[in-house]
């Protein structure tokens, strides 16, 4: 989930990988506020999280938490846990939770992870979701023997309606990216989530008050790679990216060096290749055309893209997208393979992108340590003084 930040050598702070965790369809019960955040000491009692969970198997990891299964005592329903030690946590640390389970209590989407349940105990804070058993969407994909422009569309349709549902509160994800869009099941009709508000932010003043860098190289906007202050529109960005994957199988700014890769992404251009894109409709790219725009002033918002006659047309493509499907096998292998290996790269880009911007303070606990941008899938964050 990507909640509390995870230390490394050489002043890196390294995000943790999307786990399976993600939310149930329910309001969270109630068993803490931001003071008891920074100040629990629950006695036991039957409310605290050992009477209520039994804890099971690992399924992840990290510097100061782990995810494990478990089971709910009083119903028999099987969750995911994140705990996360106490001991070691910064104030900053401690700030980012506060903020990303504030904003997860806010949710009620059918396609948005929902928190159910977070403890504040005297050891560990323990962040209750559904169990999600169908694991990752593009892995589902790639699975598939037949994959159609239809079948990109509508799930491209289900992402904009939950980035809908948080723009309309004034929330920006700010790392919308494969790892983060979940299934229920294994079951073909399984529901698709959206995971991982770690970085999420609410807008509390004007539309582009953020000054924090964070994402992921491929997926982030242009105006944050500048230094600028932004807003709705970089989650608007990413959806651009995963689109364009998802109908043609790789992605629109591609550079195994996050130097080149960033310069790319500042400049905004991209090609509809042949024959990748040969099949795949005039709408669909239009669509693109209009999330892929360096100035997010000129950028689509959500609402119009919902309109967009891609999104709203019956009449989209069901032919098979066989050279898409086999592109999106090749670089979800790549995207696995790149997750697991070193960040160092990508911190040493990162360093000398952020010292030529402009500099600025950090607009929320999630990355007052510094700049965070991810490499394939792991966020990596820059120790700045201010």
């Amino acid at each position: 989930m990507g909640c509390v930040n995870s230390k490394a050598e050489a002043g890196v702070i390294i995000n943790e990988p999307p786990t399976m965790a993600v939310g149930v369809e329910r309001k969270p019960a109630v068993h803490d506020d931001k003071a008891a955040v920074e100040t629990s000491t629950n006695p036991p009692n039957p409310n605290s999280f050992e009477e209520q969970y039994t804890l099971g198997k690992m399924i992840g990891s990290g510097t100061f938490s782990v995810v494990r299964d478990a089971i709910h005592k009083p119903t028999g329903q099987k969750y995911a846990i994140k705990c996360i030690k106490r001991e070691g946590l910064s104030a900053e640390d401690i700030e980012a939770l506060t903020t990303e389970v504030a904003i997860l209590k806010q949710m009620n989407h059918p396609n948005i992870m929902i928190l159910h349940d977070f403890f504040s105990e005297e050891k560990y804070y323990y962040l209750v979701t559904e169990f999600m058993a169908g694991g990752e969407l593009f892995d589902r994909i790639v699975e598939k023997a037949y994959y159609s422009e239809r079948e990109a569309r509508d799930l491209v349709k289900l992402l904009l309606e939950a980035i809908k549902y948080c723009h309309d509160a004034d929330i920006v994800h700010r790392d919308l990216k494969p790892e983060n869009l979940l299934l229920t099941s294994k079951d073909d009709d399984a529901s698709i989530k959206l995971a991982d508000f770690g970085f999420a932010k609410k807008i509390e003043f004007n539309g582009d008050g953020l000054v924090t860098a964070c994402g992921t190289p491929g997926y982030v906007a242009p105006e944050i790679l500048e230094g600028r202050a932004y807003g709705k529109g970089v989650d608007i960005w990413s959806i651009g990216v995963i689109t364009y994957i998802l109908l043609c199988g790789y992605p629109p700014f591609h550079d195994d060096n996050h130097n080149a890769l960033f310069k790319k992404i500042k400049k905004g251009k991209y090609q509809f290749d042949s024959p990748y894109w040969d099949h795949v409709s005039d709408e669909a790219k239009d669509l693109i055309s209009k999330m892929l725009v360096v100035n997010p002033a000129e950028r689509a918002t959500v609402g119009q893209l919902l309109e967009h006659r891609w999104v709203t047309g019956a009449e989209v493509a069901t032919v098979q997208l066989t050279s898409a499907l086999e592109e999106l096998r090749r670089f979800n292998a790549r995207r696995k393979f790149k997750a697991a290996v070193s960040t160092v790269q990508a911190t040493i880009a990162l360093n000398k992108t952020f010292s030529k911007s402009k500099s600025t303070s950090s607009d929320d606990g999630a990355a007052a340590n510094g700049d965070a941008v991810s490499a394939d899938g792991v966020t990596v964050q820059l120790e700045k003084s201010e």
